[in-house]
């Protein structure tokens, strides 16, 4: 039966929302589910809320590795840390995937220096799902784990998010784009440029350069850009929209009217807020490691960590890194 593995006490709302989502995916999707964390505080927990867990494994550990804490700090102060312990069961082959809404940073260091990178990956990419206003969603690679990168790292996370897109997101033929300030062939950096050319001869849909202001709308399926430009494309895009559902809702109650007239439109704007709601994706994935990893939002409940568990089980079983390492092989007779 296939198992994943849960770090309990990642993520602002651990252990209760984690607990609660984990106990939820066991129950739907019937597999077998383990969670690493101080088992006494987990039990607790579970009491307390009359949540039952008898059919969670746990996985002890009293340490957690804080948010704030530099990424490398998992391979050495905090090597037995919840996360720590999720990626070596994950490497030691004892469960077929991992998630955690812990340290971003660590989870990106953990699971290319634990789980293993890939045959022919140069550099993993952190690859979170973002949504659009169309109600579709797109694959930004990479969102933060490569704040420097080369035009052969940006073809890789081509390949990469190209592959997950169409075996886990079920997008036919995925659409990859350049991040870039136009979309002329002959706009951007030397970076941007030479991605342009190396992707146009990868096994991939390359549609060209895509200006940010395009991706809300739907105008790509995979946005490609190094880990600088894409955390900050990442943090932007979740802050506007975050702003945006809060501004509306502001209005509605600036005034009776308002209050009023917000009676007519509820439904829909109860749609277009779900439009936008980054939990029904559960998490990114680290594409490019040898075995799942997902990374969940720090901010995760109960319901990101069912749809993080859901994503895994798809990523496990369209065999997502061995489709990778088809794809890689590819390039082989391409310069």
């Amino acid at each position: 039966m296939m198992k994943i593995v849960i770090d309990a006490f990642g993520g602002d709302n651990a252990p209760l929302e984690i607990i609660k989502g984990a106990v939820k995916a066991q129950e739907h999707f019937k597999i077998e589910i383990c969670l690493t964390g101080n088992e006494n505080i987990i039990k607790k927990v579970a009491k307390e809320n009359n949540i039952d867990i008898s059919n969670i494994e746990i996985n002890h550990t009293e340490d957690v590795i804080p948010v704030d804490e530099t990424p490398n700090a998992i391979m050495k102060e905090y090597n037995n840390s919840s996360m720590a312990l999720g990626l070596k069961m994950v490497a030691n082959n004892e469960a077929d995937g991992f998630v955690s809404a812990g340290n971003s940073g660590a989870l990106c260091v953990g699971g290319t220096l634990i789980v293993k990178r890939l045959k022919g990956v140069k550099r993993p990419g952190f690859a979170p799902i973002l949504p659009t206003f169309n109600g579709s969603s797109f694959l930004l690679i990479d969102g933060g784990a490569n704040l420097d990168a080369r035009p052969e790292i940006l073809r890789q996370f081509g390949i990469l998010g190209s592959v997950y897109m169409e075996k886990v997101m079920h997008r036919e033929s995925p659409r990859v784009a350049i991040a870039n300030v136009g979309t002329e062939s002959h706009k951007g950096g030397d970076l941007q440029k030479d991605t342009y050319a190396l992707l146009q001869d990868s096994p991939v849909n390359f549609v060209g350069n895509v200006e940010s202001r395009e991706i809300s709308n739907g105008a790509c399926d995979v946005y490609v850009c190094d880990g600088f430009t894409g955390n900050i494309l990442l943090k932007n895009y979740e802050g506007v929209a975050k702003s945006l559902s809060h501004a509306v809702t502001d209005i509605f109650k600036k005034s009776v009217k308002n209050k009023i007239g917000a009676l007519f439109v509820y439904g829909d704007l109860m749609k277009f807020k779900e439009t936008m709601n980054t939990d029904v994706y559960g998490g990114a994935p680290i594409l490019g490691i040898k075995k799942p990893v997902f990374k969940a939002h720090g901010s995760s409940n109960a319901t990101t960590i069912f749809n993080a568990v859901r994503l895994t089980i798809d990523y496990i079983n369209a065999n997502v890194p061995q489709v990778i390492e088809d794809s890689f092989n590819k390039l082989k007779g391409i310069k």
